[in-house]
């Protein structure tokens, strides 16, 4: 008994010593690391958040207002711009890495998180490793399409430890050539939230957002940086198929990736037929998942349709490449940016029969996960100088 008490004392005197940082640029990422966020609070450690992108931008919903609802008041949180209107992908990465510099340098963070295949997480990357912070790689040696697998295992290589949500992600990081001793399989954070009994009901969500229809599909279309006049078109087509299709829709806005604004543009279409679509700059993460569940199907080319919806058994139709090489299953009906292949690939998703994949996303524990890895210290020990190890002295 001695020895446990002594032990939780000494893990209590390490929390109560050592600071995690967060970095957040979307309402997506928020929603996912919001749990682990949390959880290091509730464990003792001091926590900061370091919110950007599109948390300060209007047209996305100025999310920082939900960043601080949301969390403790004891939780610093520092709000940075890093975009103005038309400004590309590369600026928004330089901007990041100033502020985000300036943040590593009055917070001192022992380490700081990152999530995912943004922007704003390839300049967490960045700047942790160039300034010897010790960078935590939330969902890296996943497949993305586009622009974004490369950030992402971009983001991979300069963390220094990875926490993935299986163990196919765990593989590719090793063929990525990093040590197995600094991957961890946790899962993904959002099936902490997904599988909540606290989630909102469907009333409270519909009341919230004023949405007067009983049966609804969910629409979210981001651009394509990779090939912008391509992405262009598509979303003309996109508009147009969902104008065309009869249905209702609860459509929310791209992300602030360049060539959003052709897509925001598109939508003034939508607007004019009040009747059938509700048009959100953003919705709160748990309000979102209940709206998701309950929907006839979800359409478009967010990774929420090969991700969140599976796992609810709600039928995705994947528009163009965007996805490419990310989680097939049945529930998923691919399809090129056409109008008309769009509506007939919507009309199969409705009637498709609802099927539950949980997958390989972990158990809904992921925050345990996380503040285990606290509390034994394995995040905070982890070497900062990298070694690429070849897969022969692996296999």
């Amino acid at each position: 008994l001695a020895k446990c008490h002594g032990a939780t004392n000494w893990v209590g005197q390490m929390s109560a010593s050592k600071h995690v940082a967060f970095l957040t640029g979307t309402r997506a990422d928020y929603g996912k690391i919001k749990p682990l966020i949390l959880a290091a609070h509730e464990n003792g450690f001091r926590v900061s958040v370091f919110a950007t992108g599109m948390h300060l931008l209007p047209q996305f919903g100025r999310t920082i207002k939900e960043v601080r609802r949301t969390l403790p008041k004891d939780i610093t949180i520092v709000p940075f711009k890093n975009q103005v209107e038309n400004d590309t992908m590369d600026v928004v990465v330089a901007k990041t890495i100033t502020g985000l510099s300036a943040f590593l340098t009055k917070m001192q963070p022992d380490l700081i998180a990152i999530h995912g295949d943004r922007p704003e997480a390839l300049a967490g990357a960045i700047t942790g490793a160039l300034r010897n912070t010790r960078v935590v790689h939330i969902e890296g040696g996943e497949l993305s399409g586009t622009i974004d697998g490369i950030i992402r295992h971009a983001v991979s290589k300069m963390s220094h430890v990875h926490l993935v949500a299986n163990d196919e992600a765990r593989a590719r990081l090793i063929q990525l050539g990093e040590a197995s001793a600094s991957i961890h399989v946790i899962g993904s954070p959002d099936l902490d939230i997904m599988m909540s009994p606290a989630l909102p009901t469907l009333k409270k969500a519909r009341a919230r957002y004023k949405i007067d229809f009983d049966e609804y599909q969910v629409a979210i279309f981001h651009p394509v940086t990779t090939d912008l006049d391509a992405s262009k078109h598509a979303a003309k087509e996109f508009v147009a198929a969902l104008i065309e299709s009869g249905r209702n829709y609860v459509v929310i806005h791209p992300n602030n990736d360049t060539g959003h604004e052709h897509i925001l543009r598109e939508y003034e279409l939508l607007r004019e037929i009040p009747q059938r679509f509700r048009i959100f700059e953003s919705l709160r993460f748990e309000y979102f998942l209940t709206l998701l569940r309950n929907a006839q199907a979800l359409v478009g080319n967010s990774s929420a349709g090969i991700r969140e919806a599976p796992i609810y058994g709600v039928p995705s139709v994947d528009v163009g490449d965007r996805q490419r090489g990310r989680y097939d299953g049945p529930s998923i009906f691919p399809c090129p940016p056409n109008r008309a292949e769009i509506k007939a690939a919507l009309d199969s998703a409705v009637a498709a029969p609802r099927v539950p994949q949980l997958g390989s996303f972990g158990d809904g524990r992921s925050s345990e996960h996380f503040v285990q890895l606290l509390k034994t210290g394995q995040l905070f020990d982890a070497p900062v100088d990298k070694v690429f190890v070849d897969l022969k002295d692996v296999m």
